[in-house]
């Protein structure tokens, strides 16, 4: 692949899971109406709120830890809410993030609460939402558009916020704060999507993206990096003043690496052996039987499709 080019998300899931032996191919949602909501006043006067769709640390779930492997009992099925003035812990060992090039170390790659706070206090935003949200990684569209972004819309609602930034990290993640973010201008809330899987947010529709092409799970900057999630989170601040149109993509100058090598890892399905890919037809089985014992605990409905 053109080493310039993004990782190719929708056809390497697609080639991966129909390897794997799931022969129907998941469909992805796409919104051929997508809204674009204004700043309805300078941005030095607007409260800017932050959804995740990282999960909270709970110590009966298994590891949760920096490099952890896929951890379906680590993931949550209900959107929640958290105090923006307290520093939460948050993991992402749950979802499908890149796990040969990066280890979730640091929050400040996936979760901006800190930049944030740090161009409130700079007087670059008004302030900063009183709640941070988490949005849930569901397969199921329908259960995502009746039920978790309605939720979600009516707590951005509730915390009277003028934008919010979307940061989601595995490839379904990207869907959902996709058609979250449309449902939040349809309510007057500006948004961005800060994101790595461009292709997927550019196909479902978003009205604004800024695309980082880093390792799924650093949409935020690179990590142990301030200055990296600084810019990163300026350059979001820019897109919410500057789009005049929905579906603008801003792509950041940030380079993870000088050799572009990690891009063919990804669900590389030319990159793995028969043994290998039994191997992980078996993990992904397991994690899916304890994902819907997880779920079906939690109260939320179907949905088995892969992604």
């Amino acid at each position: 692949m053109n080493s310039d080019a993004p990782i190719p998300y929708l056809q390497r899931t697609r080639s991966y899971y129909q390897a794997l032996g799931y022969n129907a191919p998941y469909e992805w949602a796409r919104q051929d109406q997508v809204p674009l909501q204004p700043l309805a006043k300078p941005l030095s006067e607007c409260r800017v709120g932050v959804v995740t769709t990282a999960a909270p640390y709970r110590s009966d779930k298994g590891d949760q830890g920096p490099g952890a492997p896929y951890n379906a009992a680590a993931k949550f099925y209900r959107v929640y809410s958290g105090d923006t003035a307290v520093d939460p812990d948050l993991r992402i060992s749950h979802v499908a993030i890149d796990r040969a090039h990066t280890t979730a170390e640091d929050i400040g790659s996936y979760f901006p609460l800190a930049a944030l706070r740090r161009s409130a206090t700079a007087r670059r935003i008004g302030g900063v939402g009183p709640r941070f949200h988490g949005l849930p990684t569901n397969r199921s569209q329908r259960v995502t558009l009746e039920v978790d972004v309605p939720e979600l819309v009516s707590r951005c609602c509730a915390d009277a916020v003028d934008a919010v930034l979307l940061v989601p990290n595995c490839p379904v993640c990207h869907q959902s704060v996709s058609l979250a973010a449309c449902a939040l201008e349809r309510a007057g809330i500006a948004s961005v999507v800060m994101g790595c899987a461009k292709d997927i947010v550019e196909h479902v529709g978003a009205p604004r993206l800024l695309f980082t092409d880093f390792p799924l799970g650093n949409a935020a900057g690179r990590p142990r990096d301030v200055a990296s999630q600084d810019l990163t989170l300026e350059l979001a601040l820019r897109l919410l003043e500057s789009a005049t149109a929905p579906r603008c993509t801003v792509q950041s100058p940030l380079r993870w690496s000088e050799d572009p090598a990690w891009k063919l890892d990804y669900c590389n399905i030319e990159r793995l052996s028969a043994d290998e890919i039994a191997r992980r037809r078996a993990a992904f089985d397991a994690g899916k039987a304890l994902a819907r014992l997880v779920r079906d605990d939690a109260g939320v409905g179907e949905n088995p499709a892969r992604a």
